[in-house]
């Protein structure tokens, strides 16, 4: 294995806060086989690549090429969201919320050939959503940006706080606000549910298999009225 490859294992793996022995036991090697992946003195099977790349959350070519999602600009397009596609009590569910943000990057991608966050979604029951989806609303929860409200049935409702100066999103530009102000404006007033049946419907949902990382790719099939 190349020493970039092996540098970008590394750098992944830290980045993301994973412990060398935790990525062993995962692989379901011994620390020092893992040690020497990293250190470019082992190869990695094919099937142990593909492993580890689901473990960073990634596809094979995203880990290859040292891919990493941009998770300030992903919070970024959360706070663009509450402020376009709530009603009029400025709620939004958080399970709306991941498929709004599903669409804005595979859309993104439909005409650009990336992704909008550089996020990778897995394929769950009420996916596809990024492995640190979660993490992220806490995270903006805890800096003060956004309310989280539990409803009675289970629901759990997200809103930005009000008051202080807005942030004004510099990480998105002028054509990545627009397409979320398209989106928004489609299913502001939709269910959840609605919303999730048309991510279930769309070909990168289908093809892919339970807990997989979904392709980018297969939107490109899609067509134009049925990407978001």
């Amino acid at each position: 294995m190349s020493k970039e490859l092996s540098k970008i294992i590394r750098k992944i793996r830290t980045g993301k806060g994973f412990s060398q022995l935790e990525i062993a036991q995962k692989l379901g090697i011994s620390r020092p086989s893992y040690i020497a992946i990293e250190q470019g003195k082992r190869e990695l099977t094919l099937k142990e690549a593909q492993a580890l790349a689901q473990i960073f959350g990634m596809d094979l070519k995203e880990m290859e090429k040292g891919l990493a999602p941009n998770s300030e600009k992903y919070k970024q397009m959360i706070l663009a969201y509450l402020r376009e596609a709530v009603p009029a009590d400025g709620r939004i569910p958080k399970t709306k919320l991941a498929k709004l943000l599903y669409l804005a990057d595979f859309a993104w991608f439909y005409d650009h050939l990336e992704s909008m966050s550089g996020m990778p979604y897995r394929k769950f029951q009420y996916g596809p959503v990024p492995d640190i989806y979660f993490r992220v609303i806490d995270e903006l929860f805890g800096e003060g940006k956004i309310k989280i409200e539990n409803t009675e049935d289970g629901a759990m409702l997200i809103s930005e706080t009000r008051g202080g100066r807005r942030d004004e999103l510099p990480a998105l530009n002028a054509e990545e606000k627009e397409l979320i102000r398209k989106i928004s404006k489609k299913w502001k007033n939709k269910r959840t549910q609605e919303i999730v049946a048309f991510t279930h419907k769309q070909l990168p949902y289908m093809v892919s298999h339970d807990d997989e990382i979904i392709p980018y790719e297969v939107i490109t099939q899609e067509n134009p009225e049925d990407v978001y």
